[in-house]
């Protein structure tokens, strides 16, 4: 951009993450509306933070609420709503911290450009792989309905595609219970974020 030159600072990333005593890392929890991404997010939030790490969650629905708010559900509205979280979690891993996020950020060439603008070291897909039929049993929001009753246009799973993960970091199989789940997240989470 013109006239626009980066500013660089004396206390760095580094410094912000020996102050931590972690790694800054983003894990990228996508899957379909239901599939317990938010859920994860929250409990696995809750499990670092009383292990002593200093983690923040970026959800889609309170993005969406504020920074977000001005965008649409058209393509171009959305790919804008997944660019913005990725300079926002890009951000965050500066300050040092663990960002975990939870969206369904449903093409693959779209979470390939969120890993190149973190940067790929620094990017974690977390597949949350739960099918159709089990998202719209817990449909507490009410959107899958609402998207069968036509009410919502391009809705990811009824008239808009979810490509799943080629080869994501880790799989998460959401049919299994929470407590389970929540385990093989976190250990594999401290793994990455360990120094």
């Amino acid at each position: 951009m013109k006239n626009v030159i980066k500013q660089d600072y004396d206390v760095n990333r580094k410094k912000r993450e020996i102050i931590k005593n972690q790694k800054a890392s983003v894990f990228w929890l996508t899957g379909l509306s239901g599939s317990g991404k938010s859920t994860l997010a929250n409990a696995l939030h809750t499990e670092l933070t009383e292990l002593g790490f200093h983690s923040y969650v970026l959800d889609g629905d309170n993005m969406r609420l504020g920074l977000n708010s001005d965008l649409d559900f058209t393509e171009e509205g959305r790919n804008e709503n997944i660019r913005r979280i990725a300079e926002v979690a890009k951000l965050f891993v500066d300050s040092g911290l663990i960002v975990i996020t939870a969206f369904i950020s449903p093409f693959i060439a779209e979470r390939q450009k969120v890993a190149e603008l973190i940067g790929i070291s620094d990017f974690n897909e977390i597949f949350v792989d739960a099918d159709l039929d089990l998202c719209e049993d817990r449909d507490v929001k009410g959107l899958y309905k609402k998207a069968r009753n036509g009410e919502i246009k391009e809705f990811t799973g009824i008239s808009s595609p979810y490509e799943k993960p080629l080869n994501p970091a880790l799989k998460i199989d959401a049919s299994k219970e929470l407590k389970k789940s929540l385990n093989i997240l976190k250990h594999f989470v401290i793994s990455k974020i360990n120094i």
